[in-house]
């Protein structure tokens, strides 16, 4: 991969995102909101701001949903198509154990960009009414809280260090 092919990937990542989250931001803004001011959710979430206005916000929650499925899907598709490459290219000129150690390293990835794709997904690209406000929090802190801290866990599994000490740990339980 070459330095400018990096750079353009960076920077439209981080454009996308800016220009996604200004104006998601400006349209919220622009919202009326009457009764409650409390949110019902962990952090100030689009969804949970939406649910708040007192008007019919119809067009600003189908915004939403495509902009998310967007932003969400193209990243999770990408990345999965990188896999499959990278799958291809093992099977075809790999070792076994060239395999073994490839799989090993996709592998734990693939379960931590699944985990947090899947939950993003599942909170920004379905319709707010198909569930219920407790299933968007346990989701949303899925992918906030949970995927970055068991991410260094399901990494360090790799490892034979941490694998001998977890024995260690679970033998010292069990007696």
């Amino acid at each position: 991969m070459s330095s400018r092919l990096q750079y353009h990937l960076m920077f439209w990542s981080w454009f996308t995102g800016s220009m996604t989250s200004i104006y998601l931001a400006a349209q919220i803004y622009l919202l009326q909101y009457c009764g409650s001011n409390v949110i019902d959710h962990f952090f100030c979430d689009t969804v949970a701001l939406l649910e708040l206005s007192c008007l019919t916000n119809y067009i600003v929650k189908v915004e939403d949903l495509i902009i998310s499925v967007t932003v969400t899907l193209f990243p999770f598709v990408f990345i999965c198509l990188t896999y499959i490459c990278i799958f291809s290219t093992v099977f075809r000129r790999s070792t076994h154990t060239g395999r073994r150690k490839a799989f090993s390293t996709c592998t734990s990835h693939l379960i931590v960009v699944s985990i947090f794709f899947g939950s993003l997904l599942s909170v920004y690209g379905a319709p707010s009414s198909v569930y219920s406000a407790n299933l968007n929090k346990s989701l949303s802190l899925l992918y906030t809280f949970f995927t970055p801290l068991f991410n260094p866990i399901i990494y360090s599994f790799r490892s034979q260090e941490i694998r001998s000490a977890l024995r260690k740990i679970m033998n010292r339980f069990q007696n």
